[in-house]
């Protein structure tokens, strides 16, 4: 189950187009990050699961985790689509 997870997620992230882009994730709002598409979704979600981990020292990806709080995230920000981003996932991610 988790190769299988971390097949996907791989899949999701390799499928990046190679052109450039900055994006300022304070910005986002709950309905972009939704209508974003797969592959911009993995990447907010691996940066998000970095970002929210709190752990300096640690270099560990939990899939299961980030899946399972993807998922939460996707149906919080569905539920509310003006909601920001980071404020959605302050409350699904944050310990």
């Amino acid at each position: 189950m988790r190769t299988a997870c971390a097949l996907v997620l791989f899949a999701l992230f390799a499928a990046t187009p190679a052109s450039a882009q900055k994006i300022d994730v304070s910005t986002i709002k709950c309905e972009e990050f939704v209508k974003s598409g797969k592959d911009t979704i993995g990447n907010l979600l691996m940066w998000l699961s970095g970002y929210y981990s709190g752990e300096d020292d640690e270099a560990i990806i939990d899939f299961d985790k980030m899946a399972a709080d993807g998922e939460k995230l996707g149906k919080l920000c569905g539920e509310n689509p003006s909601l920001g981003l980071l404020t959605a996932a302050e409350r699904i991610m944050s310990k």
